[in-house]
C-alpha cells in the first residue's frame, strides 16, 4: 500500500433535520480492501453515493487519488467542481448496487460496453472484445447475447461487476451486493469479489451484512453508528475483541440472527 487514495476530512451530510453523516473523516489506502458495517440508517451506504457524486456533501472535503472530489482549482483558488471535473473523477470510481441496475432492454453484452464507448468513445470493436473477457472473468462469456430477464440473480450481478469494471476504475464501491439475492445465489457473487481482491490492485470499499465474508475479504473493518465511525481496526479485532459497547451489541444482535462472523 503505497499511500492513501482516499481522504475524507470531517464530512458532513443532511438530508433536511437528519443529520446522516456527522464530521466523518477516513482514510483508505491504495489497494486496500475496506468493509463498513453497522445498523440500517448509519450512513454507510451515503459514504459510497458521496464517493460516486451521487449525492453532494453539506460540509467537509474530499480527496480521490490526489484530486478533489467535489472542488477544482481555478486562478488559484478552489471552487467548486463542475460537471467536466465531477465525469473525470467519476472515470476513477465504479459502483455495484444492491439492485443491479441493468438496461432490461439491452442483452448482457451491450450493458457492459456502453460505458466505455459513450465515455471513452471506445470503437465497438474494441469495447466488445474488453467486455468478453470481463464477462469472461465472472463466469458469464456464454451468456453474452442473453437479456437480463433471462438470467437469475446471481448472474445479473456479476454481470453488473463486469460493467462496473469496463471502465478500468481505481476503486470499487460494493454496496450490499447479496442482500437482493436468494441465499443460495450469494456465494457465486462472492467469489468473483474474491476473486477481484486476489488478483487486481483495486482498491476496494464493501457495505454489507455478510460479516463472515468480512472478516475474510478486508483488511480493515469500521463499524458506523448514527454517521460516525465508532471502531474501526482489523477484522480479527473487530470481530473477536471489539472495544466498544456499540460494536459489542451490534455484533451480539449479528449472532443472534444465525449470521456467521
Amino acid at each position: 500500500m503505497s499511500g492513501p487514495i482516499i481522504c475524507i476530512d470531517n464530512i458532513v451530510k443532511r438530508c433536511g433535520p437528519l443529520t446522516v453523516l456527522d464530521g466523518l473523516s477516513m482514510d483508505v489506502m491504495s489497494r486496500e480492501k475496506v468493509a463498513l458495517i453497522g445498523a440500517s440508517g448509519s450512513g454507510k451506504t451515503t459514504i459510497l453515493r458521496i464517493l460516486m457524486t451521487l449525492e453532494t456533501i453539506s460540509g467537509g472535503s474530499i480527496e480521490v487519488d490526489g484530486n478533489w472530489l467535489y472542488e477544482m482549482e481555478d486562478t488559484g483558488r478552489l471552487v467548486r467542481a463542475n460537471e467536466m471535473q465531477l465525469h473525470k473523477m467519476r472515470e476513477k470510481i465504479g459502483m455495484v448496487f444492491q439492485h443491479f441496475n441493468l438496461f432490461s432492454h439491452k442483452c448482457v453484452l451491450d450493458n457492459v460496453t456502453l460505458a466505455p464507448m459513450l465515455t471513452k468513445d471506445i470503437p465497438r470493436a474494441e469495447a466488445e472484445e474488453w467486455s468478453m473477457e470481463l464477462l469472461d472473468m465472472v463466469g458469464l462469456a456464454d451468456k453474452a447475447r442473453s437479456m437480463p430477464a433471462q438470467l437469475s440473480g446471481g448472474q445479473k450481478q456479476r454481470v453488473a461487476i463486469a460493467r462496473a469494471l469496463a471502465l478500468s476504475p481505481k476503486i470499487m464501491l460494493f454496496d450490499e451486493v447479496t442482500s437482493a439475492l436468494d441465499p443460495e445465489l450469494v456465494e457465486e457473487v462472492l467469489n468473483v469479489m474474491r476473486k477481484l481482491a486476489a488478483e487486481t490492485d483495486m482498491t476496494m470499499l464493501l457495505v454489507t451484512h455478510e460479516m463472515g465474508f468480512a472478516h475474510d475479504f478486508a483488511d480493515r473493518v469500521l463499524f458506523l453508528d448514527r454517521g460516525k465511525i465508532v471502531e474501526e481496526g482489523k477484522p480479527e479485532d473487530i470481530f473477536r475483541h471489539p472495544k466498544q459497547e456499540r460494536t459489542q451489541t451490534f455484533l451480539r444482535k449479528i449472532l443472534a440472527a444465525g449470521h456467521r462472523v
